[in-house]
């Protein structure tokens, strides 16, 4: 494999550049705007938007084999090229019970993996009975393109979902079968772990992290999550399980819960490069950019494990509409000691908007000094 197509050309896409380079792979990207990250960094560019088949169709013919930055594709024309002999990794099918949320419940249930109480809404004509089963507070989420927070809502009660399903934002009724409900999880932290298929179906595992989300976002990941050896063992059993029944070639982000009583709960599988693993690129011998693309590219799997005792990685956020590029914000916060700094160049800013991210690596694991060391970055970054 001498040439990966990514489709999509946003960060994800834009920190494989490193690892692109260390193994002599280049990379064509499929994005749709000049101002996407990736764009700096690919040998070869398809401009257009990441469900147009057909320009996916001219990736193939620039690349050996095609992997994907983000899930918001369009599985049933892409399968006209696989029928065609494109190599796609992971593969079509393996994505298939993943894309939308309710497939992917029922996909993990049936497999017997832990995961909150759900229904979709169009399946159920009285949504009252239904509700008394899960109870309130519940988890409004769409069941396709939801990301970073968007298209999840915490009802408190009936009126609420009624009034949230009647209209959205701009006063046209939603459409129910586009949602699914589940029970509100009252966890006490939340965790995540990145998992790597080979094509021959050796699987790595990176530490457990624990991830802070505020407004469904993820502000910081702390690595490793201080949890206990069977919680651990649990969770890695459920990567392996998952990478497994889908015979995924290439790498996972898989996002939990952890309740108060200490089970283990699925909440997100993420078929690609992950938020939760950025970590990797300073803390770790590989990164998970570098383990996606070794496994794409049908190259033995790194060595996942830390270097160093622990790290945090905090997002850096958009928190206002500017063309900014933040230059003394992030000259005052490369200079805290063993912190890195990934900037990803884009262009403009907007709240919520994640604009880059900062690991500082750890010489011991304390989740207290993590967390003051993220207050510390926040404290530079968010105005006051």
């Amino acid at each position: 494999m001498k040439r990966v197509g990514v489709i999509g050309g946003g960060q994800l896409a834009w920190m494989m550049a490193d690892a692109a380079q260390k193994l002599g792979v280049e990379l064509a990207v499929q994005t749709p705007s000049e101002h996407d990250p990736a764009v700096s960094i690919a040998q070869e560019i398809v401009f257009a938007s990441v469900d147009d088949a057909s320009a996916t169709e001219i990736l193939a013919k620039k690349s050996d084999v095609i992997t994907f930055e983000n899930e918001f594709v369009n599985l049933q024309a892409l399968s006209l090229l696989a029928q065609q002999g494109v190599c796609f990794r992971p593969r079509l099918e393996a994505l298939a019970p993943l894309l939308d949320k309710y497939h992917q419940r029922c996909y993990l249930r049936d497999l017997g993996l832990p995961v909150p109480r759900f229904f979709a809404l169009d399946e159920v004509e009285n949504i009252k009975s239904k509700i008394e089963y899960l109870g309130f507070p519940a988890v409004l989420k769409s069941r396709r393109h939801g990301y970073d927070g968007q298209g999840t809502f915490i009802i408190p009660d009936f009126a609420t979902l009624q009034q949230k399903l009647s209209y959205d934002s701009t006063t046209k009724p939603l459409n129910q079968s586009l949602f699914l409900l589940e029970e509100f999880v009252p966890f006490e932290r939340e965790l995540a772990i990145i998992a790597a298929r080979s094509v021959e179906g050796e699987i790595v595992t990176y530490p457990v992290v624990e991830t802070q989300q505020e407004q469904q976002v993820c502000r910081r990941v702390i690595a490793p999550a201080q949890i206990t050896p069977n919680q651990v063992a649990e969770i890695q059993a459920i990567a392996h399980t998952l990478l497994n029944s889908l015979k995924v070639v290439g790498l996972f982000g898989i996002e939990l819960f952890l309740s108060s009583d200490g089970k283990v709960l699925v909440n997100e599988i993420a078929p690609r490069t992950h938020n939760s693993g950025h970590f990797s690129l300073d803390a770790c011998e590989t990164s998970q950019f570098e383990q996606h693309l070794r496994a794409v590219c049908g190259l033995p799997l790194g060595n996942p494990a830390l270097q160093c005792a622990g790290a945090v990685m905090v997002n850096l956020l958009g928190y206002e509409n500017s063309h900014s590029d933040y230059q003394s914000q992030r000259q005052q916060i490369a200079e805290i000691p063993q912190a890195h700094v990934h900037w990803y160049g884009k262009t403009e800013s907007r709240p919520g908007r994640k604009l880059g991210h900062v690991t500082v690596l750890l010489d011991y694991q304390n989740r207290e000094s993590a967390t003051a060391i993220a207050h510390t970055i926040e404290s530079i970054w968010y105005p006051r």
